[in-house]
C-alpha cells in the first residue's frame, strides 16, 4: 500500500501542482500570447494598410505625372503656336515694311524723273532759242518771249 499511498500522493501533488498552474501560471502566460498574437495582428494590418496607401499614393502619383505631362505638352503646343504667331506678324511686318521702302523708293525716282525731265526741258528750250538766236542771226529776248518759252518746255 505504501506504493498505492506514494501514488495517490502524487496524483495528489501533481493535480494541486495543476491547479495552481491553471489559476496563477496559465492566465498570465495566455495574457502575454494574446497579447503578443493582438501585436503581431496590428502589425500586419498596420503593414496591409501601409501597402494599401502606397498603392493609393503611387496611384496619386501616376495621376499627377500624366496631369503634368498634358498640362507640360499643352504649354509647348502653345508656345509653339505663340513662336507661329510672331514670326507670322514679323513677316508681315517685313513685307509692310518693304512695301514702304518700295513705294518711297518708286515716288523718289518719279520726282527724280520729274526733276530731270524738267531740267531737260530747260535746256533744250535754251537750245532751242540759241538755234532760232543762230537761225536768225539775232539775240532774242528771253524776259519778252517767256510766254513762249514755257509754252516750248510744256511741248516738249
Amino acid at each position: 500500500m505504501n506504493l498505492n499511498a506514494t501514488l495517490f500522493a502524487q496524483f495528489v501533488v501533481f493535480f494541486i501542482l495543476a491547479g495552481f498552474t491553471m489559476k496563477f501560471v496559465w492566465p498570465p502566460l495566455m495574457k502575454a500570447l494574446d497579447e503578443r498574437a493582438e501585436k503581431i495582428a496590428n502589425g500586419l494590418a498596420a503593414a496591409e494598410k501601409g501597402k494599401a496607401e502606397m498603392a493609393a499614393a503611387e496611384k496619386r502619383v501616376q495621376a499627377e505625372l500624366a496631369v503634368a505631362k498634358d498640362e507640360g505638352l499643352k504649354r509647348i503646343g502653345d508656345a509653339e503656336k505663340r513662336a507661329a504667331a510672331i514670326i507670322e506678324d514679323a513677316k508681315k511686318t517685313a513685307s509692310d515694311e518693304a512695301a514702304r521702302i518700295v513705294a518711297a523708293a518708286k515716288a523718289d525716282a518719279e520726282q527724280q524723273v520729274t526733276q530731270a525731265r524738267e531740267a531737260l526741258r530747260g535746256q533744250v528750250a535754251t537750245l532751242a532759242v540759241a538755234g532760232a538766236e543762230q537761225i536768225l542771226k539775232r539775240e532774242v529776248n528771253a524776259a519778252a518771249h517767256a510766254d513762249l518759252l514755257n509754252q516750248l518746255k510744256a511741248e516738249l
